[in-house]
């Protein structure tokens, strides 16, 4: 089975900074309009469980590229 490339196993830890990013940032602004610590982070979590999701359900929706389809019917043929 061949490796994936940099840019396919990095993939998924740019998908985790980018919920992160925006889930530090609403929490900060909670923070800031409340200065409620608990709230704040209640809302970091929440916010950082639903992005996830999101950019996960986007990143399934994206059509395979020529190549993809390429690697993907090699892949079926050789069984693996």
């Amino acid at each position: 089975m061949a490796k994936p490339n940099r840019k396919d196993a990095t993939r998924p830890v740019e998908l985790l900074a980018i919920a992160a990013g925006l889930a530090l940032f609403l929490g900060l602004v909670v923070f800031m309009a409340t200065r409620e610590l608990v709230l704040a982070l209640i809302f970091t979590g929440v916010t950082f469980i639903i992005a996830l999701v999101i950019l996960a359900m986007l990143v399934l929706a994206i059509r395979p590229s020529g190549d993809e389809k390429l690697d993907i019917d090699e892949q079926d043929r050789s069984g693996h």
